[in-house]
């Protein structure tokens, strides 16, 4: 019986991959890398979807006493940061034109290898230190009712200055222009590292809510009901959660190591009296891996719980094909016996004998059903 439910179980895993192929796509699917081998090693690739939004340009200009917006700037208007008072910050939205992101950081500074990172949308999650800037690049998530957006973010920040590339326009960051229009909080006293820690903090804060959404679907699987078939959609569904909240934890650990090298000082562009706030960011990166793991864990015991009802099912089926098969063992018997066709079988010529074997037949079925009972076999 056990090695029946064992092939079963594989039956059931083997036709369960075969109808993801078929049915469910990947969400997450094995992506090109970028192919460094070029000919022209100045030339810049853009990874992604080419026919997304074009570029969208925004550069904001502020201090505690003033603050200057510019939107739909000209890429060729650019100008590179002053030093000043001044704190700027760049955001850019599309990245479907390697040559205009390429001209906009070259003007800054930026190295060509960081260009490079800011157009590979597959690239790693990482932090680098450079000479006159830092480099960070990362995941993030734009959560919805229907489906859940992963795309990549870049900063690139120095003294007094963040540059940010979005692959496409989210309100990832709008509550922080609604700060520096309106001077709400301490933004505009703060230097352009503060606006960093702002920002990774809206980006976390998306991660949670995709968490808890998770989560909440996982509550509404419902195995309880023995009366109705767990669908085997339930558990394709399961798959994909699993691999998507490997997905996120694997997009947080880069956050969380930056913020590591923030706290050990390492990042030169981080100012003492903020480093506090980037420990808050190690807490939330700490808090989004437990979550995640709690996740996995009730996803993997959904799993279990899933076969063992199959199983428990099969089991039931198995102990009442049993139970029929034990009873009609010794009436199979009987009218095996009386099946045979020899001469000598005085009780064929017995007058009450055909009803004399219903009898005993009747009396061994209502016998062992009895017994059976006893046994509380069902």
């Amino acid at each position: 019986m056990r090695a029946g439910c064992n092939r079963m179980k594989r039956k059931m895993m083997i036709q369960f991959k075969q109808n993801i192929k078929k049915e469910f796509p990947r969400p997450f699917k094995l992506v090109t890398k970028l192919n460094r081998k070029k000919e022209d090693p100045s030339k810049y690739i853009f990874t992604g979807n080419p026919k997304t939004e074009g570029i969208d340009i925004q550069l904001f200009k502020y201090k505690k006493e003033a603050f200057e917006e510019s939107r739909n700037i000209a890429p060729g208007k650019f100008k590179a940061f002053e030093k000043n008072q001044n704190n700027y910050w760049l955001n850019l939205y599309g990245l479907n034109n390697p040559e205009t992101i390429a001209s906009i950081c070259e003007k800054q500074g930026v190295h060509s290898l960081v260009i490079q990172d800011i157009l590979d949308i597959d690239q790693r999650p990482k932090f680098q230190e450079y000479e006159n800037f830092s480099f960070l690049t990362l995941k993030s998530i734009i959560p919805s009712e229907n489906e859940i957006i992963t795309e990549q973010i870049s900063f690139v920040f120095g003294t007094n200055f963040l540059i940010s590339f979005q692959e496409r326009k989210a309100d990832f960051f709008e509550h922080l222009r609604i700060r520096l229009r309106e001077n709400k909080g301490i933004l505009r006293e703060r230097g352009a590292d503060y606006l960093l820690y702002a920002m990774l903090e809206s980006i976390l804060d998306n991660y949670f809510k995709t968490l808890n959404k998770l989560d909440e679907e996982i509550e509404r699987f419902n195995f309880t009901d023995t009366k109705k078939e767990p669908s085997l959609n339930v558990l394709e569904i399961i798959e994909n959660h699993k691999k998507f909240v490997h997905f996120i934890k694997k997009s947080i650990l880069p956050i969380k190591e930056f913020s590591q090298i923030v706290e050990r000082g390492e990042c030169q562009y981080i100012e003492q009296k903020h480093i506090k706030y980037f420990l808050e960011i190690k807490d939330l990166c700490l808090t989004l891996i437990d979550s995640s793991e709690m996740i996995l864990a009730s996803l993997e015991s959904a799993t279990n719980l899933f076969f063992s009802l199959q199983s428990h099912r099969m089991n039931q089926v198995m102990k009442t094909l049993t139970i029929v098969a034990t009873i009609f063992i010794p009436l199979t018997f009987i009218a095996g016996v009386y099946g045979m066709n020899f001469t000598n079988m005085p009780e064929l010529e017995w007058k009450y004998g055909y009803f004399g074997i219903w009898t005993i037949m009747i009396s061994i079925f209502l016998g062992m059903v009895i017994y059976l009972k006893k046994k509380k076999w069902f």
